[in-house]
């Protein structure tokens, strides 16, 4: 089907988070303390690695790019849904929303193979301890978390064309709060079954390959724990991965109830209220979840402040 007399749309507006004038201001304060949370939260654990030398190892070194990962993912959308929470009309450009999108896969993409790499982290700190120095190298390291970003960065690009070449020229509100690719192709005139095709692959080559590592990794390391006879040990063994544990569940979980619901209305007024948990409170979650369980990071804390306040 040809449109020769569409006239594409130059802008979109959000149907927002809730259309009850009365709660926008509370929402304004609670979600702004989320924000503030998750930017002290994870530029403070990447500040807080990088000056304490005994958490230069792989696993900190993961979970500062995965902070640093979660503050942009955070900052895409967060600042853009407050300004729409105090506005009369809750318009985006229409590059704009593909630059939203745009960068919404690319570190989604990158934190799914962050988490999995901190997944091979653990295995091999668990289940190879006398190899995990040799193997876990400095420069692996660094091209673990490269192929991470690269992987990200690829998934962008994808998503980033795909949606150019869609054409709209119908209604233009976006039943969100942010640019997400469901809402983008209920609202396309064109022929979207090659542009979902094309996520289902995506999805499932990412979905499926980074799950299945992790997966894999917690049977070894469960397996290898088990077998440890001192009840202090399992509880070291225990505790080296449970915070990493809560992360995957708490963003894979959110993650695959989005995008495995069925496209109705019921699903997507749930789907306004899980991706709150999936954009902003994960962000924010992650650096507390490895804070507060760690004695490490909390040791390495008080050092830190012991060293710059009181010299």
């Amino acid at each position: 089907m040809t449109w020769s007399n569409c006239t594409e749309a130059t802008e979109f507006i959000f149907s927002g988070f809730t259309d009850r004038p009365e709660f926008q201001i509370t929402l304004f304060v609670v979600f702004l303390v989320i924000y503030a949370v998750t930017v002290l939260g994870n530029l403070g654990m990447i500040i807080l690695i990088r000056l304490d030398s005994q958490l230069h190892v792989p696993m900190y070194f993961f979970l500062s790019n995965l902070a640093f990962v979660d503050f942009w993912y955070s900052t895409v959308i967060t600042p853009k849904f407050l300004a729409d929470l105090t506005a009369e009309r809750k318009v985006i450009s229409y590059a704009a929303c593909v630059c939203q999108y745009c960068f919404i896969s690319f570190f989604g993409i990158a934190e799914c193979f962050l988490l999995t790499v901190m997944a091979y982290d653990r295995y091999m700190a668990i289940c190879n301890p006398l190899l995990y120095t040799a193997l876990m190298s400095p420069r692996f390291c660094v091209q673990l978390v490269a192929g991470s970003f690269l992987a990200g960065f690829l998934n962008g690009m994808i998503q980033t064309i795909t949606t150019l070449k869609l054409s709209f020229c119908g209604p233009n509100v976006i039943d969100l709060f942010f640019c997400d690719i469901s809402p983008l192709l209920s609202l396309s005139c064109s022929d979207t079954t090659i542009y979902h095709m094309i996520l289902l692959a995506v999805a499932c080559v990412t979905g499926v390959f980074t799950s299945l590592i992790i997966l894999i990794s917690y049977v070894f390391i469960l397996s290898t724990v088990l077998k440890i006879r001192s009840t202090e040990g399992k509880r070291k063994g225990f505790n080296t991965c449970t915070s990493h544990l809560m992360v995957v569940t708490i963003f894979y979980g959110t993650a695959l109830f989005i995008y495995m619901q069925p496209n109705t209305k019921h699903s997507r007024s749930q789907e306004k209220v899980v991706s709150v948990f999936y954009t902003m409170v994960t962000p924010m979650l992650n650096p507390l979840i490895y804070s507060l369980r760690n004695k490490e990071v909390k040791n390495a804390f008080r050092r830190v402040i012991e060293l710059t306040f009181f010299p």
